[in-house]
């Protein structure tokens, strides 16, 4: 195909003529498709835009893939006119303080050019004009190495260009202390004598490194911002899809007055760094949708670390489908939650989703006709049908107290956010003695592990016997990719270890990550749960006693129709959603 491209344009930069001549000669649209794009822009002001732009704004379709002609595509078409390598810009692989040293803002604004890799004999440079090169001479003389040429999406050439040199700007400024003034300074600055090298956290730098931050982490569909200072620097990561990525390296002055900022916007005590503190912030997206995060403060050896919790309300509350519930799983747990009344567990680790998973059952279950209270430590997202209220231990409001309070309040349904002592426990079988419906979560690795953890608290068997209705154990698995996945073969070992001891005949083929654009070359984009429902039956249910063996349990739960997460998880794997060495990355080994 490269045969029929036309010559490179005699000028510099790239004219709309030029692309739609060459998009003909190359056969992806025919001589009308050209003419309508040009006639659409006749009178334009051209400038402010890149002629790819305009074509993909057109809508065309290529007439060699029969796919649409997106800016995308078109950058890699030209990248292949050029004889240039094509190169997507992923932000979170950008050193951006390194390459903001490479030539000054207003040189790559006039040369519409950007530095993305510096290795030490060369500089990867990015241009969406791939046949304008008067600037390589000067560039290569001043940076002495070579320079290799990539060609990249002109609309990210763009926005990236101004946002990685006012960041770096913002972050220089900010080091230097211009700006900052001489109050409301941070602790550690009276050990600084005479200096004021630290910025304040309200300083307009500051400000907009923290405002960068937040949306930044909202464009990259991140669930958690971690904040940590290291010896000499604060480093910034990302978990995107349960997964930490490095993002930033601040100097450890900024590092701190970005922290004092975020504790300002969450109403914590800025001046206290010896204690952890909670916090939220509500803010907007992008979109202008409202988003809450939850802040969290600790005291480490280099200074106080923070991590940012997002609650986005279209993530924490889905459907079920959404959540990624079978239908036969959809069935068991709406039969456990339509009860009036009883006791409802969800367990597992940290970030296994379990919050998700209460916030949305009870929105299934809400109605004008129903009082939901619940009792959080901290409240996650604000629910305008619930009536929530958080633990404060420093008014001793713990989860028991709180339940004690709920129950004056004539609810119908309770959730109570953990239950993590006898006391919670026995105000939770109280409740669902009383005619109420409760829902909690348990830190347990499995769902036959609840009982014998209420057992451990103290419970008495025949209490949980007539209060649990069952009880469901979950976690978080990576979704693969629905723009690349590709099917290929079974690894029978690898199968056998996943259903083992079921042994499960394997599928004909299962699908595999392949990485692209759209989940940054990962092969996975976004994550579902795969999940062990326990429903109490009475055969179940006869089989807690004081002395009961949880494996005892389990095997009794399997024999009555409950599956294990990696059985769950078996499912997911054979219906294309997600992968052998994610599930049993995620879940513990089944036993029977």
């Amino acid at each position: 195909m490269a045969d029929s491209f036309p010559p490179a344009p005699h000028r510099s930069e790239l004219s709309l003529r030029d692309v739609c001549s060459a998009l003909v000669s190359s056969r992806e649209i025919n001589q009308d498709d050209a003419e309508q794009v040009l006639t659409a822009n006749l009178g334009a002001d051209l400038s402010a835009h890149h002629p790819l732009e305009l074509v993909a704004k057109a809508g065309l379709k290529s007439l060699v893939s029969g796919k649409a002609l997106t800016l995308e595509s078109l950058t890699q078409w030209l990248a292949d006119w050029s004889g240039q390598p094509y190169y997507h810009i992923d932000p979170l692989k950008i050193d951006t303080p390194a390459i903001a040293r490479v030539m000054s803002y207003a040189f790559a604004q006039r040369h519409k050019i950007l530095a993305l890799e510096i290795h030490p004999a060369e500089v990867l440079i990015a241009s969406a004009e791939p046949f304008k090169g008067d600037w390589e001479s000067n560039l290569r003389h001043v940076l002495q190495k070579d320079i290799t040429r990539v060609v990249a999406n002109p609309e990210d050439l763009r926005r990236y260009t101004v946002e990685f040199y006012q960041l770096a700007s913002s972050v220089s400024k900010a080091s230097s202390g211009q700006g900052a003034t001489n109050g409301a300074q941070n602790f550690e600055q009276l050990l600084d004598l005479g200096g004021n090298e630290n910025p304040d956290a309200n300083d307009q730098h500051v400000v907009r490194i923290v405002d960068w931050l937040l949306q930044y982490a909202f464009d990259q569909r991140a669930s958690d911002i971690h904040i940590e200072p290291r010896r000499a620097i604060t480093q910034v990561r990302f978990r995107i899809d349960g997964v930490l990525h490095n993002v930033y390296e601040f100097p450890d002055q900024v590092g701190v007055a970005v922290t004092s900022r975020l504790k300002i916007l969450g109403r914590l005590n800025v001046a206290e760094k010896r204690r952890p503190q909670d916090g939220r912030i509500k803010t907007r997206k992008p979109d202008n949708s409202e988003i809450e995060l939850r802040l969290a403060t600790m005291p480490t050896a280099f200074g106080e670390k923070m991590v940012l919790r997002i609650f986005d309300p279209d993530v924490l509350l889905q459907s079920f489908e959404q959540l990624g519930f079978s239908k036969d799983d959809q069935e068991r747990w709406q039969t456990i939650t339509s009860h009036p009344h009883g006791i409802v567990l969800v367990t597992g680790p940290t970030g296994s989703g379990k919050t998700t998973t209460l916030y949305s059952t009870l929105k299934q279950l809400a109605s004008p006709e129903v009082n939901i209270c619940t009792i959080e430590d901290p409240i996650e997202m604000v629910e305008p049908m619930f009536n929530q209220m958080q633990v404060q231990h420093n008014i001793e409001l713990s989860f028991a107290s709180g339940v004690r309070a709920l129950l004056r309040q004539d609810p119908d349904i309770i959730m109570i956010g953990e239950i993590r002592d006898l006391e919670t426990a026995e105000m939770a079988v109280q409740a669902a003695l009383t005619g109420h419906l409760v829902v909690s979560s348990l830190h347990t690795n499995d769902a036959p592990s609840a009982i014998t953890r209420l057992l451990e608290l103290g419970i008495p068997p025949y209490l949980i016997r007539a209060t649990v209705l069952g009880i469901m154990a979950q976690r978080l698995v990576r979704n693969l990719c629905p723009h690349c996945k590709q099917p290929g073969p079974v690894d029978e070992q690898a199968w056998n270890s996943l259903t083992r001891p079921w042994k499960a005949p394997a599928p004909k083929q299962i699908y595999h990550p392949v990485g692209c654009l759209e989940c940054r070359n990962t092969g996975y984009m976004g994550r579902i749960g795969v999940y062990e429902i326990l429903p109490l039956n009475n055969k179940l249910a006869s089989q807690i006693t004081e002395h009961c063996e949880l494996e005892q349990i389990r095997v009794k739960a399997y024999r009555e129709g409950m599956k294990s997460l990696r059985l769950s998880g078996a499912q997911k794997v054979a219906s294309g959603q997600t992968t052998i060495e994610e599930i049993l990355r995620v879940t513990p080994e089944s036993q029977r």
